[in-house]
Parts: structure tokens; sequence; C-alpha cells
């Protein structure tokens, strides 16, 4: 659906937007200083615009599922007074989500001096690590977030692509097999271009600490960068 299409740009250009600053200034002034404040918001809307992409390729599966599996109602299915509420239930999901993140991060006391991260934008993992007082609600509540939106979002996406596969296995014809599938191909390559990256640079965050700084900064930018590049470039060749 064009709007889900247009959802999925917009998700991928503001989460550039919001990296955009702090890189830039990094690479091109070798400026490293960022306010509290300003990087408590520039962590939120980081991940919530990866919350909303993770919401954003879930809804594209479900309808890819429904236009598969009952051609003939897609239009009546996916109205679009449908997907614009499926939209905002999309960005309210990630809002409150997100929400207490700052606040949580907040009421840390940070030792004293410039505090150092691993990369040139505010990820929660890395800033929540600088406090000098226990953490565990903020791990806790950090867990709870990315399970119930992208663990939850992955399952149901593996879930609307087994059904998927078992509508098109019941198809007589093996041309016409192929070609429902071929209707998929640009999403599911939208779906691991996600997911991949956003599974490497949590796991260097939990398992990584040992490995090089290098390695963290090049996770975290094939994280930022490879979605928003890749996406358009996918969808234009196969439409």
């Amino acid at each position: 659906h064009v709007f889900l299409l247009s959802m999925l740009a917009l998700t991928d250009m503001g989460l550039t937007l919001t990296t955009l600053p702090t890189t830039l200034a990094v690479l091109w002034f070798d400026h490293r200083l960022i306010g509290f404040n300003a990087c408590l918001v520039q962590m939120f809307f980081l991940h919530s615009f990866s919350v909303v992409e993770s919401s954003v390729l879930l809804a594209m599966s479900f309808d890819r599922f429904v236009a598969i599996s009952n051609p003939l109602r897609y239009a009546a299915i996916f109205t679009n007074s449908i997907i614009i509420m499926i939209g905002l239930a999309i960005v309210a999901r990630a809002t409150v989500s997100l929400f207490p993140v700052p606040f949580l991060l907040k009421r840390l006391h940070f030792c004293p001096g410039k505090i150092l991260l691993s990369h040139s934008f505010c990820f929660h993992a890395d800033v929540m690590k600088r406090a000098c007082t226990d953490i565990t609600v903020n791990i806790l509540y950090g867990l709870y977030v990315v399970l119930s939106t992208v663990g939850v979002d992955s399952l149901l996406i593996v879930l609307s692509y087994t059904l998927i596969l078992h509508t098109v296995m019941g198809l007589a014809s093996p041309r016409e097999r192929v070609r429902a599938l071929n209707t998929c191909v640009s999403h599911i390559l939208a779906v691991l271009v996600f997911y991949i990256p956003v599974i490497g640079v949590s796991m260097i965050h939990r398992f990584g600490r040992h490995l090089p700084h290098i390695v963290h900064v090049l996770i975290a930018y094939v994280y930022l960068v490879v979605p928003p590049v890749l996406n358009p470039i996918v969808y234009r060749i196969r439409t």
C-alpha cells in the first residue's frame, strides 16, 4: 500500500535527521560535546523511530498476507482510513513505550566530568552504563520495551509469513506460487535490512564489551545508515 511505503520512507528520514546533526558535528568540525537534555531528546527520537519502523514493517507483513490470502477483499480491508488509523496507533505505541526512558535516566547520578559515549549519537544502552548508581530499573525497562515492540513485531512478522507460505503452497499452479511470493521480496529484504543491524547493535552492547571500539562504531553506523539507504533502492528496483 502506498501509504505504508510513505510511512516507511518518513521513518527512515526521521531516523537519519535525528542523528545527522551530532554525526556531522563530529565528522566535519570534530565537535564532540552534547548537552545532557539534548542527548535525552535525541535518544528518545532515535529509539522512537526504530520502534515505528519495526511497527510499519509488521503492518506491511499483514498487508502482504491479506493481499495474497484474500485479494478480492484487499481493497475493502485496507482502506485509506484503516491505514491512517494504523499509522496513528504506531506513533502512539512508540511514544508511550519510550516516553518514560528519558525520565528514568534523569533520576540517575552520573559521575562528575565529561561522559564518553561510544557513538556520535545518544544510544540508551550506552548512556545508562555511564551512571554511577544502580541501573537495574533502566535495564529491566529497556528490556521490556525491546521485547514488547521489536521482539513482538518480529514474531508476528514470522507468523505472517508462515501463513503466507501456507496459503501459497495451497495454490495449484507453480507459476502462481512464484508470482505470489515475488510480491513479498521487497518486504522481506526491508525486514532483513532493518532487523539484522538492530540485533547486531543490541548484541554488541550486551555481549561485546571486550571487542575493539571500532567494531562498536561500525555496527552503530550500519544500524543507522543501511536501512535508510537500501530501502529506497530495494523498493525502486522492485516497483
